[in-house]
């Protein structure tokens, strides 16, 4: 395979990425949440602790712990996380959904379900089970 050829199907796969999270901020935006504070709302929901501790949140983020901190700040200002005291160590702070928050991050995930299912209407059963194998085998390691 020549360069050009590499480039072109990678600036291909570069830019479906893009477009589909173009199309997660658009679909945000009724919730005015970013990307970025789904994630956290996401990892809160889904952490195996009900609460998880604020540091095991960044660390699930890939951010530094005043940036998580500075996340969950805008989420608990929109009523979405609380937080709320360790049980076994006094000095970290735990982040658990808030009734409103369980029901929001339920509604993205519906958005963000509906949201793929309209992109990849494009492709019938067959070639969406190609992507899908292809794919996973490219983010193999």
């Amino acid at each position: 395979m020549t360069a050009d050829r590499r480039d072109t199907l990678r600036d291909l796969v570069m830019s479906t990425a893009r477009g589909l999270r173009r199309r997660w901020v658009d679909a945000l935006q009724p919730w005015q949440l970013s990307p970025h504070e789904y994630r956290a709302l996401h990892v809160v929901g889904h952490s195996a602790d009900d609460a998880p501790r604020l540091g095991d949140v960044a660390k699930a983020l890939r951010i530094a712990p005043r940036s998580a901190t500075e996340v969950v700040d805008r989420l608990q200002d929109r009523g979405l996380v609380e937080r709320i005291p360790d049980a076994q160590d006094r000095r970290a702070t735990c982040i658990r959904l808030t009734t409103d928050g369980r029901r929001t991050l339920h509604e993205l995930q519906e958005a963000r379900e509906a949201d793929a299912d309209d992109y990849f209407a494009a492709l019938d059963d067959e070639d969406r089970a190609a992507l899908r194998r292809i794919l996973e085998r490219l983010r193999r390691p």
